[in-house]
């Protein structure tokens, strides 16, 4: 299978404004993690895509791929499949969703989640990583309970699961995920997902990824054990702040 990866961009974030164009290490947020993307060489083909000209060009400064798509869209998922649809991307089999936020993005999430679905097993997959049980206490930590066999049951920033008695804490180690900014969807999958209306379960929690999940839509989550710290995304100014901070230590090797 052939994968496209493209990478959603909006520029009206409320916690962190204009996010897409904030400065990591000299460079805008969005052209940080195209970079990340690129390099990795998991997809054939890079794109951002993006509601606002300034992020365009930003994008197509620093070399990138960028399609301007429809400011309108509830979501990044119904942006990617805005540019996957383009004559131009057609071709590609499967389509990666990269965060535009996600500087960090781990390659052996990415790897993961594009193997559930390139094996047939999913016809959506994401990724999450174990994470310390203080993260329940935390609504912007989107959580991810999972089956036996590696599907989806639920994501939320609520605390799940919940511990409803202290003796069985011992089994929150293994239990508690965070959910990574990632999803892969086969061509298919993803007209389905976007063809749907928005959910009110996905209103209320905005989490677009219970959307399919509520239509029944199965999504595999690959389950990752590397520290947590490697793989947060920028969400806030402290976020942003720490990235800076932490760029020579955390891109070692990189490049």
């Amino acid at each position: 299978m052939t994968t496209l990866a493209v990478i959603p961009a909006r520029l009206g974030a409320t916690r962190l404004p204009r996010k897409p164009l904030r400065l990591l290490a000299g460079l805008p947020l969005v052209v940080r993690v195209w970079e990340r993307v690129s390099a990795l060489g998991i997809a054939e083909r890079c794109v951002i895509a993006t509601d606002h000209s300034a992020v365009a060009d930003a994008a197509r400064v620093a070399g990138a791929e960028c399609v301007l798509t429809d400011p309108d869209h509830p979501s990044g998922t119904d942006r990617v499949a805005e540019v996957a649809a383009l004559p131009a991307y057609r071709d590609f089999d499967s389509i990666l969703n990269v965060q535009g936020d996600e500087p960090f993005v781990s390659a052996e999430a990415l790897r993961a989640a594009v193997e559930l679905v390139e094996s047939a097993r999913f016809p959506l997959g994401t990724a999450a990583v174990r994470a310390s049980t203080d993260v329940l206490r935390t609504p912007d930590v989107v959580k991810v309970v999972r089956a036996d066999d590696g599907r989806a049951m639920y994501f939320s920033r609520a605390p799940i699961p919940y511990l409803r008695d202290e003796a069985d804490s011992g089994f929150l180690p293994e239990l508690v995920l965070q959910h990574l900014g990632i999803y892969v969807y086969t061509r298919e999958a993803l007209a389905r997902w976007v063809a749907l209306p928005p959910h009110p379960l996905e209103r209320v929690e905005r989490l677009e990824q219970l959307r399919p999940l509520s239509a029944g839509i199965p999504m595999g989550v690959a389950r990752l054990d590397e520290p947590v710290s490697h793989v947060r995304g920028i969400d806030t100014e402290e976020d942003l702040e720490q990235a800076n901070e932490r760029w020579p230590h955390l891109t070692a090797g990189w490049y």
